[in-house]
């Protein structure tokens, strides 16, 4: 559980912004989610993402427990540029959709990785066991796939503090 309680600067910031920033490893739609189905609680009552804070408020944030991944693993060849216990780096082709959904259910980067890797961290939910950052379909390049829970929540607070440098290159 993480626990905050509202400073100064804070107020009138709204909740799902505040706890965006506080809680880099969650996307604002992730906490947006988690607020309006009660895992977040201000002041010790249920409230709605778009809520603006209050000099002093307290705000209590419960994980809920990793979601079971769903997807099925498909054998679909990687490029993998880098594996060990935590994670592992995959040269994405361009092409390929990095996990399921509308019209992606399947022949995804998610499939692929479930078949080569079938323990990823459950923090990306069902469908996005794993992903710490996305690329787009028409987009090559290495994508970090977190292989469990705490790999997943340090990587996404290095991408979301910077820490990690991103270059693309157009051609």
């Amino acid at each position: 559980m993480s626990k905050f309680i509202v400073p100064k600067e804070d107020a009138r910031v709204r909740l799902d912004r505040f706890l965006a920033r506080e809680l880099p490893e969650h996307s604002r739609s992730r906490i947006q989610q988690l607020i309006r189905i009660g895992f977040v609680r201000l002041n010790g009552a249920t409230t709605r993402p778009r809520q603006l804070l209050r000099t002093g408020d307290k705000i209590e944030v419960t994980e809920p427990p990793p979601e079971k991944i769903e997807t099925r693993p498909e054998p679909i060849p990687l490029d993998v540029l880098f594996e060990d216990n935590d994670l592992i780096v995959i040269n994405k082709p361009a092409g390929l959709v990095v996990h399921p959904g509308a019209g992606h259910r399947e022949h995804t980067l998610v499939n692929a990785l479930l078949s080569h890797c079938p323990m990823l961290s459950g923090i990306g939910g069902k469908e996005r066991p794993g992903i710490v950052h996305r690329l787009d379909k028409d987009t090559s390049g290495c994508l970090v796939v977190a292989k469990n829970d705490a790999t997943h929540r340090e990587l996404s607070r290095q991408f979301a503090e910077r820490i990690v440098e991103k270059i693309y290159l157009a051609l």
